[in-house]
């Protein structure tokens, strides 16, 4: 105890006056007269120094023991882990954010990447890439369809829950609906990876899966798809496919629960005038129609 030495001579009488005046300021001073005082009203026997000292160095050391701040470390961890987690969630927001774009219902739309790449986004579609890591990595997902044309650089891929697309530097078309998946390569060289297994496209190829089945298709005329000149063409596909293009295009309800959706149709229809669309698919089929409001039901002749 750093006080200890100086009671032992102030008990002992041995401090000079102005020692004396000094240590009668100090609270130890206090405390320990306060001791004699009232052992001295009590009128007991003379009061033994070693034990009164004792007491007060007791005394002395509770009252440093309870001036003494413990840190408080669990509000410095909370603090901690709260700046972590705003320090991971920056991160992830700033670097992993998405861009999304995409159309309504006979609805189309032409944006640019961020390398000036374009995309025409078909109705009722969508893609989605990262913009703040463009540069390191040319990745889209794409649901529905899309036509691109992809500046030179890097790898650029598409990817698709069908498959995935791989170019350079090139002209395509991907479709991904339900149950069809399609490519087509209007200029350079795409490869297509489905099941696996990849497929080289060059120009004027087309690589199709329907219904699981997939085929390769040379002899593509034009330069884009005929959907971007408002048109939409089939060679040899259902009609459950070519029906449910008619009600992306016109925002329509079909019913064809009268008719057979698996017959093949090979032929176009207009994206400008819904009557003359579902003419230019019924009849070669030898269907007709009948249209309420929003709402169209499709029958045989036969049914007549």
């Amino acid at each position: 105890m750093k006080d200890e030495k100086q009671i032992h001579r102030w008990l002992n009488g041995e401090m000079t006056a102005q020692e004396l005046e000094a240590f009668k300021a100090t609270q130890d001073y206090t405390d320990y007269s306060a001791i004699a005082e009232y052992a001295a009203d009590l009128e007991a026997p003379a009061v033994n120094k070693d034990d009164a000292l004792a007491d007060l160095k007791k005394r002395l050391a509770d009252r440093e023991k309870n001036k003494v701040i413990k840190p408080n470390f669990k509000g410095f961890y909370q603090a901690a882990a709260i700046l972590i987690v705003l320090v991971v969630s920056s991160y992830f927001i700033f670097f992993n954010q998405s861009t999304t774009v995409k159309t309504k219902i006979a609805e189309t739309t032409t944006t640019l990447l961020p390398d000036n790449s374009e995309v025409v986004l078909n109705a009722q579609s969508k893609i989605a890439y990262n913009e703040k890591k463009w540069k390191e990595q040319r990745e889209l997902t794409l649901e529905g369809e899309a036509f691109f044309k992809v500046t030179k650089g890097s790898d650029f891929e598409v990817r698709t829950s069908a498959g995935e697309i791989n170019v350079l530097g090139t002209q395509f078309n991907v479709k991904n609906r339900l149950n069809y998946f399609e490519v087509e390569c209007f200029e350079g060289r795409v490869a297509v990876t489905y099941n696996n297994e990849e497929i080289i496209l060059t120009r004027g190829n087309k690589y199709r899966v329907v219904n699981g089945r997939a085929e390769k298709i040379e002899g593509l005329l034009g330069t884009q798809p005929s959907w971007m000149m408002h048109e939409s063409s089939f060679v040899a596909v259902p009609l459950e496919q070519v029906i449910a293009e008619i009600e992306r295009q016109y925002d329509l309800t079909i019913n064809a629960s009268k008719v057979d959706t698996s017959a093949l149709f090979t032929g176009s229809f207009t994206h400008d005038d819904k009557n003359i669309a579902l003419q230019s698919v019924t009849i070669p089929l030898g269907l007709s129609y009948k249209i309420d409001g929003d709402k169209v039901e499709l029958y045989s002749y036969k049914g007549e």
